[in-house]
């Protein structure tokens, strides 16, 4: 079994219920986990035991890089992930911070890109990574964080992988990425592939070789009505291999992705998979 199927069978086996005010369901639950992605050799952590649609994961990390605050930008460029939380968000709707329809507020990408300083002015923590690492500098303080505390109440949703941190060691590039929280059914297949694009984009970008991207979470859970699709199917299923992830090598800068870039500039080679499952999503 690979690291996805592995956690997946120890929530089932040794997890512990846990109630979750948000949702009004219970989860399965299993604290820490850490899984590990050697980019460099290219083993790209993709689902295989059902469907994933990695470009719609893809195309959320892009939107996270651009800093998009709303779900209609998300869906121009083929992610649906934000329409719930933006929309059906019962707390969000009443909030006097909302905007009006697909507004997600200061969320992910808005505080990576501007996050707000005293003073009225705004830090774009990326662009000072992808300054500091295209010239060979790690300050120990290569951190991109979306964890705002004091804006929670602007948003509509607080981030559950919350912040990338990035070491370089001679020409090559390391990820480590935190998560508080991860809906392992349906969240973590995106979020992996998220780890490993974001430092295999960054490494090329800023003129590096890619090293082990480590994806470290929290509280991993599975939610009351997605254990039996999890435990009576996926987990009767034996993965297939890794596919290849490929980038279009003329993505040479962060302008270019905050320009250009398409999901059509990624594809993946190799990939079988078993039938798609259909999981519960938790608003």
């Amino acid at each position: 079994m690979s690291q996805y199927e592995d956690l997946c069978r120890d929530i089932v086996d040794n997890g512990t219920w846990v109630e979750n005010a948000r949702t009004g369901k219970r989860c399965l639950t299993l604290i820490n986990a850490d899984l590990n992605y050697n980019v460099g050799a290219g083993e790209f952590p993709l689902v295989t035991t059902r469907k994933s649609y990695w470009k719609a994961a893809i195309a959320e990390f892009l939107g996270y890089i651009r800093g998009y605050d709303t779900a209609e930008q998300f869906r121009s460029i083929g992610c649906n992930t934000w329409n719930a939380n933006a929309n059906d968000n019962v707390d969000w709707l009443s909030n006097p911070h909302r905007k009006g329809e697909d507004d997600m507020g200061r969320v992910y990408g808005v505080q990576g890109r501007s996050w707000a300083k005293p003073d009225g002015g705004h830090v774009d923590q990326l662009k000072k990574i992808v300054d500091n690492l295209s010239n060979g500098i790690d300050d120990r303080g290569e951190i991109l964080s979306f964890y705002n505390p004091g804006e929670f109440h602007m948003g509509c949703l607080r981030p559950c992988m919350h912040t990338h941190t990035f070491s370089l060691l001679g020409d090559t590039l390391h990820l480590t990425s935190y998560q508080r929280s991860c809906d392992v059914p349906l969240g973590l297949n995106f979020n992996m592939v998220q780890v490993y694009f974001f430092l295999a984009i960054m490494a090329q970008i800023t003129g590096h070789k890619p090293g082990m991207a480590y994806h470290k979470i929290i509280n991993a859970h599975i939610y009351e009505d997605q254990l039996e699709p999890m435990r009576d199917v996926q987990l009767t299923r034996t993965p297939y291999a890794s596919p290849k992830f490929i980038i279009n090598p003329d993505i040479k800068s962060l302008e270019d992705l905050e320009t250009w870039v398409t999901t059509d500039d990624f594809s993946v080679e190799g990939y079988e998979y078993h039938e798609p499952i259909k999981y519960a999503f938790a608003v």
